[in-house]
């Protein structure tokens, strides 16, 4: 009950939000652009080893990701291209994040990973994956959103990872990244594997469905008789 309270006094913050903008005349557009460049100042601060700040930003750069769909509907400015827009920009907010930690990870500090750096790109790699899997298969099929990990679980286990970054603790909880970085890796490749088999499921399944045309044939037109010429007629 506590966190539904928590949420719906969320919800209220986020749609006054939304209210004013709308009322402020704010280009959707230019919601999205503040968004990557905030998500951009994430990565950022990732690849300077600034997690706990990253994952302040981050969680920043997510609200406006919320915002600028909702100030579009409220109005009345959903477009095709505002769509299209956000879904690709959305993409470079994935991999700038990615990019930062692979870039952290390679740096000749003590916490140099080679590891990790392979995680990293395997993870952004697993993520663009996904994306193009389900922007593919909605050309083929009317929905492909299944997996677990789709992008807002990404960026929850950003966040989670940032803020949990506690270094020279020892506590069970702190310092998780690498933990999220595994799982970034392996549920990445599981939904792309997920969403590859659903796709062809659901062909198939249509293609089962599909009622053959059974041709159908048409009687063969009547016989007329011919009128006797004057050679038949008996004389």
């Amino acid at each position: 009950m506590f966190g539904a309270s928590i949420g719906r006094a969320g919800q209220r913050i986020i749609d006054a939000m939304v209210r004013w903008l709308a009322r402020g005349h704010i280009s959707p557009n230019l919601l999205t652009f503040i968004g990557v460049a905030i998500n951009v100042g994430s990565g950022m601060l990732f690849g300077f080893g600034r997690f706990f700040w990253a994952g302040i930003v981050l969680i920043v750069a997510n609200l406006f990701d919320m915002l600028d769909g909702q100030v579009a509907r409220l109005s009345g400015r959903v477009t095709r291209y505002g769509g299209f827009l956000d879904s690709s920009l959305d993409r470079l907010s994935d991999m700038v994040v990615f990019v930062g930690l692979m870039v952290f990870y390679a740096r000749d500090t003590e916490f140099h990973s080679t590891l990790n750096v392979f995680l990293a790109g395997a993870g952004m790699m697993g993520s663009v994956m996904v994306s193009y899997a389900s922007a593919r298969a909605e050309s083929l099929i009317p929905k492909c959103d299944v997996g677990f990990l789709r992008r807002p679980e990404r960026v929850v286990l950003f966040i989670i990872g940032a803020l949990s970054t506690r270094p020279g603790s020892h506590n069970f909880f702190a310092n998780r990244m690498p933990a999220v970085l595994w799982v970034l890796a392996v549920g990445s490749y599981w939904t792309f594997a997920h969403r590859m088999y659903h796709t062809w499921w659901e062909l198939n399944r249509s293609q089962t469905n599909e009622v053959p045309e059974v041709p159908t044939q048409t009687a063969p037109p009547p016989e007329i008789g011919r009128e006797p010429t004057l050679a038949h007629k008996i004389s």
